[in-house]
């Protein structure tokens, strides 16, 4: 499984430090290469040094939240197709309708289990040529 993941870059945008490490963790432990920041401010200089196959964000950031980075990915032309999981604690419908109307794939209420992230990344990049 390991091979089989360890050329499909994730980045990781979780301010919350214990969740942070623990996300970084597992899905480094799955293969994937990842890359995780504590806030939004790099967002843009990250999306085009790393290049992301897959974005996994957080929508409560400690300097810009994840709806502005939402609709910054959606808004540049070469991130636009790049897949966003909202991993939040946001609850409401009306938080999750905004996000996914703002081009996030999936959105995902914490607390999550750990097999719920990999098979919502594993959803997403089933179809992609990587």
């Amino acid at each position: 499984m390991s091979q089989l993941n360890s050329s499909i870059r994730l980045l990781l945008i979780e301010d919350n430090d214990i969740s942070r490490q623990l996300m970084h963790d597992f899905l480094g432990h799955c293969g994937y290469c990842v890359r995780s920041l504590a806030s939004g401010s790099t967002f843009a200089q990250e999306m085009a040094q790393f290049r992301p196959h897959l974005v996994l964000l957080d929508l409560k950031l400690p300097d810009v939240d994840g709806f502005t980075l939402l609709e910054q990915a959606q808004q540049a032309s070469e991130w636009s197709e790049i897949p966003i999981i909202v991993v939040s604690a946001f609850a409401f419908q009306s938080d999750r309708q905004r996000a996914l109307n703002l081009g996030a794939r999936q959105y995902l209420v914490k607390p999550v289990v750990l097999p719920q992230i990999q098979q919502a990344i594993s959803d997403e990049l089933k179809h992609r040529m990587i």
